[in-house]
C-alpha cells in the first residue's frame, strides 16, 4: 500500500516538472507565463517562432506522462502494488502538470501529457487520437478544438477498449479537467475569435 502511495506521489512530482519553462531557460527564450496566452505549453512556446522548443516542450510533455503510467504497469504485478494504482497515478501526473507544485500550481492544460499517458495505456488508440488531433489541428487550424475533438474521441476510446473500468472512469475527470482548462478558449471559439496555430 506504502509503495503505491509512492508510486502516485512521484507521478504528481514528475507531472510538476514543466518542460515549457525549462526548455524555454536552456535556450534563452521568455518565460512562457510572461506572454501570449501564459500558458507553459507547446502551443504558447512556438509563438516564440521558436519551433525547436516547442517540439521539445510537446515531447518532455508527452514524455513524463508516459513514463510515470508506464512504471506503474510494469511494477504492478512484481511490487504487488494496489489495483487502483494505476487510475490514481494517471489522475497524479496529469494534475502534476495542470498544477505544478514547482510553478506555484500554475500549470499547462495538458494535452501532451494526456497523449503520453494514454500512449503508456494503449498505444494504438494513442495514436488514434493523434491522427485525429492532427486532421483538426492542420485542417482548422486551432489547437484547442483539435484538443476538445480529441478528448471526446478518448472518452469513446477508453470504454471500447477497457470498458466499465476504473482506469476509464479515471479518464472521464481528466477529459473534464481538459475541457475546463480550456474553457477561455471554448468561450473564444464560440465568438470566432480564437487564435490559430499559424498566428
Amino acid at each position: 500500500m506504502l509503495i503505491s502511495f509512492a508510486f502516485v506521489i512521484a507521478a504528481y512530482l514528475l507531472g510538476s516538472v514543466s518542460f515549457a519553462v525549462i526548455v524555454s531557460k536552456a535556450m534563452s527564450l521568455p518565460d512562457p507565463h510572461s506572454y501570449g496566452s501564459g500558458n507553459p505549453g507547446s502551443t504558447n512556446v512556438l509563438r516564440t517562432g521558436n519551433k525547436t522548443a516547442a517540439a521539445l516542450t510537446l515531447l518532455g510533455d508527452a514524455l513524463k506522462g508516459f513514463i510515470a503510467v508506464w512504471a506503474a504497469l510494469h511494477f504492478q504485478a512484481p511490487l504487488n502494488l494496489a489495483e487502483w494504482t494505476v487510475p490514481a497515478v494517471t489522475l497524479a501526473v496529469f494534475l502534476g502538470h495542470i498544477f505544478p507544485i514547482f510553478h506555484r500550481f500554475k500549470g499547462g492544460k495538458g494535452v501532451a501529457t494526456v497523449a503520453g499517458i494514454v500512449l503508456a495505456l494503449h498505444w494504438p488508440l494513442a495514436l488514434g487520437l493523434i491522427v485525429v488531433w492532427l486532421i483538426f489541428a492542420v485542417g482548422f487550424k486551432i489547437s484547442s478544438l483539435a484538443a476538445l475533438v480529441a478528448a471526446l474521441c478518448l472518452l469513446v476510446g477508453m470504454f471500447y477498449f477497457f470498458g466499465n473500468a476504473l482506469i476509464s472512469w479515471t479518464m472521464v475527470i481528466i477529459a473534464l479537467l481538459l475541457v475546463w482548462r480550456h474553457k477561455s478558449n471554448i468561450e473564444r471559439l464560440l465568438k470566432g475569435k480564437e487564435g490559430k496555430i499559424s498566428a
